[in-house]
């Protein structure tokens, strides 16, 4: 009988019509595919358990979190290759497995002699279960919210940085130029681009660890409000501002955006919040935000986007994403989310695309991640560890491909006499 890796790569040309794309090593130490490059690793059967059970891009995962299945080299260069051969075929006709085909039937057996013993395991158990009410509801997106930022303040440290800023960066091609001072150089962007001044009131939406809040308050004099629906955010974010000497100009609230009524606010910032939002409430989101600014006020609306479908009701939330990493957050179009802003009453000023900067953004909280292993382990679990990794190196591939965005979109809350206060020749954020 043909060793582990030299059947699984014979049936997966079979069921594809090519070759796997990248090494394979299998759990009795047998190899196959390429010999330059990569190798994944199958070290227990129970990852092709987990893979026939949900196919596609949910069981690898699994796979992958559990350590059953693991990357040896580049794993960039792992999932850029899975992508080209499985996610991203270009035939005319996307290529299909029908169980009624007897090549697939046949296939499934022999995988079936491969995995062994039924059933398969139980997820990891990093994948968020037992989610409670509608989907939006305050309720649920409060645990949404709990499961993603409440892994512990030390994590997300080692992975962020210093800045403890948790959105894209705004890189500048300078000597020496460091993550610090990039999200130092996109949260002054933002507060430019809101023309904030001594005495404002700024809300800051999912204020997260509070770096925005500190920015606006120590540089522009700003009065800031951080709202987010995590205790260990606002517990972190609170002894910076303490530490800082801003508890006169700084508030954090552990509370949701749509109880908020201690408006009107000169400026809004919302900043890698808006994703959590979902489209079922984005209109009220945006009709929430309008309410709280007074006239003329600004809103700087910080969004990822992803790229529209020939037929929009097709999209569907990715997999891995909604059980491991944001629960029940939805991507949308760019010109939905302006389209939705302006129908609630704002008038959209200036759309500003940062897409290359999260790629540069993401590989640094990986390679950050990646010094610190270790103790990023200890201060989680490896499998919370391995879902970042997966994550943050999948969805950098995503932007620097541009299958998915980043954009800033400036709108005001434009008086009935039609003075937006906003320059009239053409905004320059450089």
């Amino acid at each position: 009988m043909a060793d582990a890796a030299s059947r699984l790569s014979a049936l997966t040309q079979e069921l594809i019509g090519a070759p796997p794309p990248v090494r394979i090593r299998a759990w009795d130490g047998s190899t196959a595919g390429p010999a330059e490059g990569p190798t994944v690793v199958i070290r227990s059967r129970r990852a092709l358990r987990r893979i026939m059970w949900k196919p596609g891009e949910l069981g690898l995962a699994r796979a992958y979190v559990s350590g059953d299945l693991d990357v040896e080299g580049d794993l960039y260069e792992v999932l850029d290759r899975l992508a080209s051969f499985i996610w991203e075929r270009t035939d005319a006709e996307p290529h299909k497995l029908s169980a009624l085909d007897p090549k697939v039937r046949s296939a499934a057996k022999q995988f079936l002699q491969l995995a062994g013993p039924f059933p398969p395991p139980p997820p990891p158990v990093e994948e968020i279960r037992g989610r409670a009410g509608t989907i939006h509801t305050k309720r649920r997106d409060k645990q949404a919210i709990s499961h993603h930022y409440d892994v512990g303040n030390d994590f997300y440290g080692m992975v962020l940085g210093p800045s403890m800023v948790y959105s894209c960066a705004y890189w500048d091609d300078a000597p020496g130029f460091t993550l610090e001072d990039a999200q130092r150089d996109k949260l002054d962007l933002v507060c430019r681009k809101l023309d904030l001044k001594e005495g404002d009131r700024l809300l800051d939406v999912g204020c997260g660890w509070g770096s925005m809040a500190l920015h606006a308050a120590r540089e522009y004099g700003a009065h800031v409000t951080g709202v987010t629906l995590s205790r260990e955010q606002a517990a972190y974010a609170r002894k910076r501002v303490a530490d800082a000497g801003l508890t006169d100009r700084v508030e954090i609230r552990v509370q949701d955006y749509r109880d908020v009524k201690d408006g009107p606010y000169d400026a809004i910032s919302s900043i890698g919040m808006a994703e959590h939002v979902g489209s079922v409430q984005f209109r009220e989101y945006a009709d929430v935000l309008y309410a709280l600014l007074k006239p003329g006020g600004r809103l700087l609306n910080h969004q990822i986007a992803r790229r529209p479908l020939a037929h929009d009701e097709a999209y569907e939330i990715d997999a891995f994403i909604d059980r491991y990493v944001f629960p029940d957050g939805e991507l949308a179009p760019v010109g939905r989310t302006l389209a939705t802003l302006e129908e609630a009453g704002f008038e959209a000023r200036d759309v500003h695309s940062i897409r290359e900067h999260y790629a540069l953004t993401l590989r640094r909280w990986v390679a950050n991640l990646e010094e610190n292993w270790r103790d990023a382990v200890r201060a989680t679990s490896p499998g919370r560890a391995r879902v970042w990794r997966l994550y943050m190196a999948a969805s950098a591939l995503s932007f620097e491909r541009n299958k998915i965005g980043v954009n800033q979109i400036l709108a005001v809350r434009t008086p009935e006499s039609g003075a937006s206060g906003t320059p009239r020749r053409a905004l320059d954020w450089r």
